[in-house]
């Protein structure tokens, strides 16, 4: 779809419209802390400051934007209540925003939505809100939502796309800007919709022109990337949704033009090692951050040589995170770090055949985590899908080379991702 580039290059935020926004959020928001943290700057030899929005007043960022919006509606708009579409965070600003403002919500959210972040809404909604779930994904909900608006004439609050939003989200910016004496060389920034994105880099463009402006999003949907490869706004067919707070199929046509502009690179981190990085934030940091509020962490490693010796602040998102998704992030993580594998092992055809692979395949180190059998046409045996967890990566090959030499024959399902993905 070709962007209305005559329309969206008539907006981009002043500093005065953020300025505006902040002045507004006054007494709503949490103005939260820029922390330096020590193992972070161990680890890349920078000094890395985090900008904690996970402990924003609805535990993200996205209070901002959805306030700043319904703060300037006419009383005959409200009269007709709002309408939003969101994965989550955008759903609890908006729904906190209901409450305070007196104002009627009803919000769609997809069917893969964190159970915790729905009794969040409600829980930051009260009687001021419906939830409604539809839909597979963020954009499913969206086009609920929209047609429901219309049917109501309601206002509806875009997660990203809108100057209002946007203006909100970017108090974020002049926050760190705020909380800085010292140059900010590095800035990285987590990419969905891309409302914060370009919130914050349009502020940073107009106060500190020479800060490098990273955008980061899930390898699984890299719906920015892609639109400004192409100049476009570009409609994912499929994406991967365990970012949920980044997962989005189409980017706006306003954020597009601001990003294309103003972010100077974009990057892209896989899930395995959005996962990684939130087990290392909880194991060493005791912080709690969801998926989305990983992303920009998750990216320095890709950066490790630029950012030495460099002042670098990662904004940290969010910590919506609903615990029941923990063994699938310790999944993730094992897999994206080449210590789970998985295979289909097709036994021979002899009694102790099992006990011969425990006692003689397996490494001293090597554990079973998984083992499916499966007992087909009377025989004695049958294939099993068998997970092994190894503790170095390097650990792999020898595996792989006494399965050989006992003669197990085999499938590894690990790049095998649709078959994978189906029976894991």
């Amino acid at each position: 779809m070709p962007v209305d580039k005559a329309k969206v290059k008539a907006y981009h935020p002043r500093l005065k419209d953020i300025e505006d926004a902040k002045e507004r959020l006054q007494g709503v928001v949490t103005h939260t802390p820029l922390m330096e943290n020590l193992n972070l700057s161990n680890t890349y030899g920078a000094r890395i400051f985090l900008k904690r929005e996970d402990l924003q007043v609805v535990r993200s960022y996205k209070i901002r934007g959805a306030y700043n919006k319904m703060s300037l509606m006419k009383a005959s708009e409200r009269e007709h209540g709002i309408v939003c579409a969101s994965a989550g965070n955008h759903a609890q600003g908006v729904a906190y925003s209901c409450r305070k403002l007196g104002i009627h919500g009803t919000i769609f959210m997809p069917n893969p939505t964190p159970k915790q972040k729905i009794n969040q809404v409600k829980m930051f909604g009260g009687d001021q809100v419906e939830i409604i779930i539809v839909g597979d994904t963020f954009d499913d909900s969206y086009q609920e939502a929209k047609t429901y608006c219309n049917q109501h004439q309601s206002v509806f609050i875009h997660p990203f796309n809108d100057p209002l939003v946007i203006e909100g989200q970017g108090t974020v910016g002049l926050e760190i800007w705020e909380d800085t004496n010292y140059p900010i060389d590095y800035l990285f920034l987590p990419v969905g919709g891309g409302g914060l994105a370009s919130g914050v880099s349009s502020l940073f463009k107009q106060l500190s022109p020479h800060t490098k402006i990273i955008g980061v999003e899930p390898a699984g949907a890299p719906a920015m990337k892609r639109s400004i490869d192409a100049n476009d706004l570009v409609k994912l067919d499929k994406i991967d949704k365990f970012v949920d707070g980044a997962a989005v199929q189409k980017v706006g046509d306003l954020t597009l033009e601001i990003c294309r502009e103003h972010l100077d690179e974009m990057v892209l981190v896989p899930e395995g090692a959005v996962c990684s990085t939130i087990l290392k934030l909880y194991n060493e940091e005791a912080i709690v951050v969801e998926p989305a509020g990983a992303l920009t962490i998750a990216a320095l490693d890709y950066y490790r040589d630029q950012i030495m010796d460099q002042h670098v602040v990662c904004l940290v998102s969010g910590n919506n995170n609903d615990i029941t998704r923990t063994e699938e992030i310790k999944e993730r993580s094992l897999l994206f770090e080449g210590l789970k594998h998985y295979f289909i092992v097709r036994f021979p055809q002899r009694a102790g055949a099992l006990r011969e692979f425990l006692e003689h395949v397996l490494g001293p180190d090597d554990d079973i985590t998984h083992f499916e059998y499966s007992k087909k046409n009377n025989r004695e045996k049958g294939p099993a899908l068998v997970g092994i967890e190894i503790q170095k990566p390097e650990n792999l090959q020898p595996l792989l080379d006494r399965m050989a030499a006992r003669k197990f024959a085999y499938e590894y399902l690990n790049d095998n991702s649709d078959l994978f993905q189906y029976l894991i």
